[in-house]
């Protein structure tokens, strides 16, 4: 092929004169345009071929077009690489997460563990008397709570509870920014899941493993529940303190009310103290609490919940601690009936309601009674403490105080406690020597005595010479108790005093008549129910019905008593005499108006105990005042504080029933006195049930059928 010349030059077609068409190349339309190796082409002639075309500035024409700049370069740059990171950082977090997920048990084992059950302990009207289990709160669902609850929580605890997926990923960077400018841990990035999965499944470890076992979870929690399900499981579990578990307990706790009730100040408080409980405890630290409620209420209001009108309202109106839900005697009977609990349903897996025997109206008025009249002739008479009792005909438990104050105090004096009952054992020997063909006419001599040197005296010092039984009984001679004793045998006052349902072992001595062997107010008062009934053994109960929450009825009481213990023509002398100790004795001043009572006042050794136990056709009471260290008050008597307290409790008790005379008493026999209890249930069953369930069937021998409940 022939060369080309190198020489040769390029011609390229123009339309001479053509004004309609160009077909010559521009800078633009050149690989070699402005900047390139080669140069530009002259510009073309003029006319319309030579028009020129619109491009870049006439100045820029031949420069380099200018390179992006630094900062832009470096912030691509730092994207880029942060975007990369970020893949690493999910890839190294997954990958963490995996390994410590595989120290956990296989997600088809994954349960949520149940609550621990709740024990509502209700009265005869269905009031709650307390709480027990180790939540010490009900399950409340979350649709019966105030809206307030939630959102009180979220707000102060996770404001993007109802966004994120178990982890949010804004509030845990937020919190490591802070944390890592301060140099200390000052903030957490934890979820309500997130708790929730700690307090359902964790132990409160501060490790690496734990915390990504917490972050599975909580995702696990997630994919698995709703999220109204997880925000009712943490309410409902969470501790708020003071050994509350659960938004109910606590409530309870703080303000006396269920959290259906609770307050947007109340509800407020609550959410403040789950970040530490202990620290902002109203009870305890009421500035600390009232400053961080003031934060939630703030958060409120940022996220909407609330509007500058309800936070102002709710600022003003500070929630109200109560201290009462801890104090109240109230807790005497429940712990009782904790103790009793295993033996009707065994171990619980599941809440359960126990129906007692108490009513509301009688508890708080011996309640009351207990506490004002040691508030105020206490101090003077040494005397620090309190218990009361309160029995029906049937020996259904209406109301127990084993203190003055449960929260200084949890010792159940009523129950637990042992001491001298003085002249208030006396009845039983008394009934001893009835049953020996005595009567209340007999004559004894009121005088100096010895027995096997043992020389009691009289309280006053006094003798009366020749006096009747009735008399003796109502002045409280011991002298005659002593003689009396001394003639049917101890031996024989103790297997009465067993019989009619004390339980603690007494001492066979002549001294016995005195009441110098120890029981417990609970006993005593229970020994004298068959005065009040006509005759009929009971034994002491305070379960009536024991139901799951469901409704599921578990226990009810059922079965019969001992029967009949004491013939009726030895109640009607009985009564006849210790009625007389009101009338003109040493209990002139317990009395209830327009109500036949009897009853007998005991005051032990240097005056270290002083009761009183008596009794109306409807209900028996007994009263124990003096100290846990057994020290003497100053010269405290059956007859004044405890004689008091008991016409107060009878007078509350005896409000709007029908009027009954005591067995025997009057023109009302035995046999026809029908009267009513509060609770409108006739109080002269055939045969009084006890509180065994049927478990022991009645027998003829009553006096050994008491020996086999309570020992000997």
């Amino acid at each position: 092929m022939a060369r080309k010349r190198r020489d040769a030059r390029r011609i390229e077609p123009v339309f001479s004169g053509s004004d309609k068409l160009n077909l010559r190349l521009s800078d633009q339309d050149r690989t070699t345009g402005p900047g390139g190796k080669k140069k530009a082409a002259k510009a073309p002639a003029k006319g319309s071929a030579g028009r020129k075309k619109p491009g870049r500035p006439a100045s820029r024409r031949g420069k380099k077009p200018a390179r992006p700049g630094l900062l832009v370069r470096t912030v691509k740059r730092a994207a880029y690489w942060s975007a990369v990171a970020g893949i690493w950082v999910v890839i190294g977090f997954g990958g963490l997460m995996a390994y410590y997920a595989a120290y956990l048990p296989q997600t088809s084992e994954w349960r949520v563990p149940k609550r621990p059950p709740n024990v509502r302990i209700v009265s005869t009207d269905g009031l709650l008397l307390a709480n027990r289990g180790d939540t010490g709160g009900e399950v409340v669902r979350l649709e019966h709570l105030p809206p307030y609850v939630p959102q009180a929580v979220m707000a102060i605890e996770d404001r993007r509870f109802r966004s994120h997926f178990g982890i949010d990923v804004i509030g845990l960077a937020r919190a490591m920014a802070v944390n890592i400018s301060r140099g200390r841990l000052v903030q957490g990035g934890s979820t309500l899941t997130q708790q929730l999965a700690k307090n359902l499944f964790l132990k409160p470890d501060r490790t690496i493993a734990r915390k990504m076992q917490e972050v599975v979870l909580a995702v696990w929690l997630e994919a698995k529940y709703s999220k109204d399900e997880i925000l009712e499981m943490y309410l409902n579990r969470v501790y708020f303190g003071a050994g509350a578990y659960g938004i109910d307990a606590a409530s309870r706790r703080y303000f006396g009310k269920s959290a259906r009730h609770m307050t947007l100040a109340e509800s407020a408080t609550m959410a403040g103290l789950l970040k530490a409980p202990s620290r902002y405890a109203p009870n305890r630290n009421p500035d600390a609490a009232k400053a961080r409620t003031k934060l939630v209420i703030a958060a409120m209001q940022d996220e909407g919940y609330i509007n500058a009108i309800e936070s102002k309202l709710a600022i003003s109106e500070p929630a109200r601690v109560v201290s009462r839900h801890n104090s109240a005697s109230g807790n005497y009977v429940a712990d009782w009936v904790m103790d009793r609990l295993p033996g009707y349903v065994g171990s619980i897996d599941e809440d359960i309601i126990v129906d007692t025997t108490v009513n509301a109206g009688i508890q708080d008025s011996a309640e009351r009674a207990v506490r004002d009249l040691l508030a105020k002739d206490g101090g003077k008479l040494n005397v620090k403490q309190g218990a009361a009792v309160v029995l029906d005909r049937y020996g259904a438990v209406k109301a127990m105080v084993g203190g003055r104050n449960y929260a200084a105090s949890q010792f159940n004096r009523a129950v637990s406690a042992y001491r001298q009952p003085g002249s208030a054992f006396k009845p039983f020997v008394y009934l001893a020597a009835l049953e020996r063909g005595m009567t209340p006419q007999t004559i004894r001599t009121d005088g100096p005595i010895s027995i096997k040197g043992w020389r009691p005296r009289n309280y006053t010092k006094k003798y009366y010479g020749k006096v009747t039984l009735k008399r003796a009984l109502a002045y409280s001679l011991n002298t005659v108790a002593a003689q009396l004793a001394h003639e049917v045998g101890p031996a024989r006052v103790v297997r009465t005093a067993h019989r009619l349902g004390v339980a603690s072992k007494l001492k066979a001595t002549p001294s016995i008549a005195l009441g110098t062997s120890e029981v417990s107010l609970l006993e005593l008062t229970t020994a004298y129910v068959p005065f009040s009934n006509g005759g009929h053994g009971v034994v002491p109960h305070v379960v009536k019905r024991i139901r799951t929450a469901s409704g599921k009825v578990l226990y009810e009481r059922s079965g019969s008593g001992p029967g009949k213990i004491i013939a009726d023509h030895h109640v009607a002398m009985m009564n006849e005499m210790m009625a007389e100790t009101l009338k003109t004795g040493t209990a002139k001043r317990a009395k209830v108006k327009g109500w036949p009572a009897a009853g007998k006042t005991g005051t032990s050794q240097n005056f270290r105990d002083a009761l009183f136990v008596g009794y109306t056709a409807s209900y028996t009471a007994g009263i124990w005042i003096g100290n846990d260290d057994g020290s003497p008050t100053h010269k405290a008597t059956g007859s004044n504080l405890p004689a008091r307290m008991w016409s107060r409790i009878m007078a509350d008790a005896h409000a709007g029933l029908a009027v009954g005379s005591l067995p025997g008493v009057g023109r009302n026999d035995v046999r026809t006195a029908r009267v009513r209890d509060n609770d409108n249930n006739p109080t002269l069953p055939p045969r009084p049930p006890n509180d065994l369930g049927g478990r022991i069937p009645p027998k003829k021998n009553t006096g050994g059928l008491l020996r086999a409940i309570f020992g000997d």
